[in-house]
């Protein structure tokens, strides 16, 4: 059975340099109406943790959640997704400090830019705040990465850094770590403090 996962391939093949076909031909059989464009597979990970929680199916709810492989690509998928290609709606999680890259891909597309919504530093931090570190050990030590951790927080180069910034850095060490938290992290959450980027996307999609 066709799925929006064989869209979402469908898109990346598209986006580096393949036919526009297939993808085209899935959307209307999928009937996507949206998407969301995302930098990588964290993020993907923790939007769709999120409308787990919240209910939500968001493929039969015609929204496709994509990662592009990096902010520096929103200009290619805005333009082949977007009022140049596909005509879907368009919307988007992104870092403070590629928020530039979204504003001129979305402005190049011709694309509304109220449907992006900008994380300070970036979700991991987002997530991590809103948590809490306490909260975010708790988390780390039921993912067997305590030990892991620890040893991190001991290197030199860690100590001038806040306990949020090193739980951040600490995320990021690992191939694969920034994608499972994305997920448990989301899962670790009151839905009632959910951070501000990730509820209002979830809103408005």
């Amino acid at each position: 059975m066709t799925d929006m996962g064989a869209f979402r391939d469908a898109v990346a093949d598209w986006a580096a340099g393949g036919s526009g076909g297939p993808a085209g031909e899935l959307a209307g059989q999928l009937r996507v109406r949206t998407a969301v464009l995302l930098e990588g597979p964290s993020d993907l990970a923790a939007v769709e943790a999120l409308a787990a929680r919240r209910g939500r199916d968001l493929p039969a709810e015609g929204v496709c959640v994509i990662p592009m492989g990096g902010a520096m690509n929103v200009g290619r998928y805005a333009g082949l997704l977007g009022p140049p290609g596909l005509g879907l709606r368009l919307a988007g999680l992104c870092d403070e400090g590629e928020q530039g890259y979204y504003d001129r891909g979305l402005e190049r597309a011709r694309a509304p830019r109220e449907g992006v919504f900008v994380c300070a530093t970036d979700l991991e931090d987002e997530l991590i705040r809103a948590l809490g570190v306490e909260r975010v050990e708790e988390v780390v030590r039921a993912e067997g990465d305590l030990p892991a951790w620890r040893i991190f927080g001991r290197q030199p180069a860690q100590q001038d850094r806040s306990p949020e910034q090193r739980m951040r850095r600490f995320l990021g060490t690992k191939k694969g770590r920034k994608i499972r938290y994305g997920r448990v992290l989301v899962e670790a959450l009151d839905l009632d403090r959910v951070p501000a980027p990730l509820h209002d996307l979830l809103a408005h999609v």
